[in-house]
């Protein structure tokens, strides 16, 4: 059987994952056992721009009630943290878990020369660039091709979506993407794709990569398949997508798999219009699912060993517009959860309402000394070679 390019990039999801295929994937099946306190980075992607002054909320400021006089969350609504911060009201158990100790948050997140635009935003925090510059690989995706030049047992990135994000592309490694290893299994062991498979002759190079390339998946598939199974988990999640995602994540956590970075997305965010509806949804959705991962981790002991961090392309304007929604802005928080930090709490001051730049929060933290800080502290790798430049080591992990 015989198939053109064209055509070979029609044959449907599993030529999809294949593209996705790190090429080292399948030589690890053959060594996959993990030693004891294998670190681990869980990134929970908030698409379309979350508004951060309604996720943690500046409670005291008199500006931001002012300048949302119907979007405004009132200090009695909002789980209290500080006489000066709260949290919005759905997320209950990121409150538990700043109680307990295992929460971070990061204030006034960005970069200089913010862009407002979703796509190209996006690709900056996801290549780890400037706003000025154009990058075609993301910042875990060099990670990848950094952390194991040539050994044996070289560390994957599983990204639970149906695409690749840029943020795990490498010059030469990738992640892997799916939505469910059951469900590559499956497609992996369609007689159609064996047969395509088993009837290829060389051709041109670009089409002999994509055959090599699925010839990968059709292995590999079924060894991430069986490592899901090994260790199922006997928490209850919830059955909305997010659950889904993280019920998967956490069974591989739990298996011998050499998988340190794992990467799922919770959207949208672009709260133009009706935004406390919208938030109130996404944020119970992430409530609910960040309760039922956290409760397998330390119930299995492996909440130390996992970094739960969020990130969205930005935040939104301090003042709410006239369809009770907000608009793209600039500077945003993120969370860290873990069993493991170093430092607890608000990590730094709350959003400055009184200096702002056309409305908009200027940016204390430049989000790439975050993922330096991740790299070198967490993930124990060589995070000046990952992003081209030295950043500060901060001291919450």
């Amino acid at each position: 059987m015989y198939f053109k390019r064209k055509e070979f990039l029609q044959i449907g999801s599993l030529a999809t994952a294949s593209l996705m295929l790190p090429k080292f994937l399948k030589a690890f099946e053959r060594e996959n056992m993990v030693p004891p306190g294998n670190k681990v980075v869980v990134v929970v992607q908030f698409s379309g721009g979350n508004d951060g002054l309604n996720t943690v909320i500046p409670i005291s400021n008199d500006i931001y009630y002012k300048g949302r006089p119907k979007l405004g969350i009132s200090k009695e609504n909002a789980l209290g943290l500080t006489t000066d911060a709260g949290l919005n009201p759905a997320l209950e158990i990121f409150k538990s878990l700043y109680d307990d100790g295992s929460l971070a948050i990061m204030n006034s997140v960005g970069y200089p020369n913010p862009d407002r635009s979703h796509f190209r935003s996006m690709d900056i925090w996801q290549s780890a660039s400037d706003s000025s510059e154009y990058v075609h690989t993301g910042w875990l995706g060099r990670y990848l091709d950094a952390q194991c030049k040539g050994c044996d047992k070289p560390t994957q990135a599983l990204e639970i979506d149906d695409v690749l994000s840029l943020a795990l592309k490498g010059n030469d490694k990738n992640g892997l993407a799916f939505t469910d290893p059951r469900r590559l299994y499956s497609s992996s062991n369609e007689k159609f794709y064996k047969d395509i498979n088993a009837g290829h002759q060389a051709t041109e190079e670009t089409v002999d990569y994509l055959y090599k390339t699925m010839s990968e998946t059709l292995s590999s598939a079924d060894y991430i398949y069986q490592q899901s199974k090994l260790k199922p988990t006997t928490t209850t999640y919830p059955a909305t997508e997010l659950g889904k995602n993280l019920k998967t994540i956490s069974s591989l956590i739990m298996s011998d798999i050499n998988t340190k970075v794992y990467y799922v997305s919770l959207g949208s965010f672009d709260t133009h219009v009706a935004q406390e509806g919208q938030q109130r949804r996404l944020f119970t959705e992430l409530n609910d699912a960040v309760k039922a991962f956290t409760t397998d981790l330390k119930k299995n002991n492996r909440f130390d060993d996992v970094l739960m961090m969020t990130f969205s392309e930005f935040g939104r304007r301090v003042s709410q517009n006239a369809s009770n929604g907000t608009d793209h802005g600039t500077a945003n928080n993120m969370f860290f959860v873990s069993g493991g930090l170093k430092k607890k709490g608000l990590l730094n001051a709350m959003p400055d309402l009184a200096d702002l730049n056309d409305g908009d929060l200027k940016h204390k933290v430049d989000f790439k000394t975050v993922y330096a800080t991740v790299l070198h502290n967490w993930l124990g790798s060589d995070d000046r070679t990952i992003l081209g430049k030295q950043f500060e080591h901060l001291d919450f992990i």
